[in-house]
């Protein structure tokens, strides 16, 4: 086993030079300028708007934070799943994950309803404008790596039956760094979703 666990670790040594790696890479840094870019201009116009009021979160947004955070981990365990040669593990902690992912989707919604019953939408103000544009754009992200989700928890319900088809899963390089890099995607949309969730709970305070 620990010789086995060697030879995995190995395998991930070069994918940060691995073409996939390296696209990963260039997408996340485009996507979290486009976020930077969306909160810089939040703030420019709460600047040159200081008599329109901040956007109090509602405290779904908190919730969601908890549901993206466990997907998160379940993620996690699924790989940890993976190196450890768990099957029943790996495919239960991929269903979790996914079933978290549809969780939050919904979730978000009701966030939404709550602000749109608020009378808080796109002809509320300006800042209403960027926070609904911002959590829509994050979501969107999201909804894109469930797919990723689904294939890996597919293959896995129907390869990994037999002890061989098992083997031959498990030692497949191919899946070691899809996986690594579905982890490091997921990580990312954690991260940004506690800062956005940071930065609009910060500015309500900012006058």
């Amino acid at each position: 086993m620990e010789q086995q666990e060697f030879l995995i670790e190995d395998d991930y040594q070069p994918s940060a030079f691995h073409p996939k790696s390296i696209m990963l890479t260039l997408m996340l840094m485009g996507v979290g300028a486009l976020f930077v870019a969306l909160s810089a201009a939040y703030v420019y116009n709460r600047v040159q708007h200081p008599e329109i009021p901040p956007i109090k979160l509602p405290l779904m947004f908190l919730a969601n934070t908890l549901i993206l955070l466990a997907s998160s981990y379940t993620l996690v365990q699924a790989k940890k799943a993976y190196r450890a040669d768990d099957t029943e593990g790996y495919k239960r902690n991929l269903l979790y994950t996914l079933v978290l992912s549809f969780v939050f989707f919904v979730a978000q919604c009701i966030a939404w309803q709550i602000l749109f019953s608020n009378d808080i939408n796109f002809q509320h103000s300006n800042t209403a404008s960027y926070l609904i544009i911002i959590s829509i754009v994050h979501i969107v992200h999201v909804i894109a790596g469930i797919p990723f989700l689904a294939i890996f928890y597919y293959n896995a319900r129907k390869r990994m039956i037999e002890p061989v088809s098992v083997l031959v899963y498990f030692s497949d390089p191919a899946k070691q760094l899809n996986l690594r890099l579905l982890t490091v995607y997921w990580h990312f949309l954690d991260a940004l979703w506690i800062y956005l969730v940071v930065f609009f709970g910060l500015s309500y305070f900012i006058k």
